[in-house]
């Protein structure tokens, strides 16, 4: 699975403004798509929206099972999305 293909999706959305997909380690399976995500300002949407959206245009395995909205990506001086710098915020209980 490549991410790129993935963030072009997001990108596609109209409410974002930047968006990386990383890999996040399960239990089970070892990883799983996971995608940290930047909403132009003024926009409104939910994870769960984005995640929806993504899902009905890519294959089964390939969507994000984790999608989180923040304020801001780590960038380095070229602009590019430092993707190892990522941290996820803490999964829901009971997951």
């Amino acid at each position: 699975m490549y991410p790129r293909e993935v963030e072009d999706v997001l990108y596609e959305h109209p409410a974002v403004a930047d968006a990386a997909v990383i890999g996040l380690p399960h239990p089970d399976l070892g990883e799983e798509v996971g995608a940290a995500v930047v909403l132009k300002p003024g926009a409104g949407t939910t994870a769960e929206e984005l995640r929806e959206y993504v899902k009905r245009q890519v294959a089964a395995y390939k969507y994000p099972r984790r999608v989180w909205v923040t304020v801001a990506l780590p960038k380095g001086p070229t602009g590019k999305i430092l993707k190892r710098e990522i941290v996820p915020p803490p999964e829901p209980e009971g997951r």
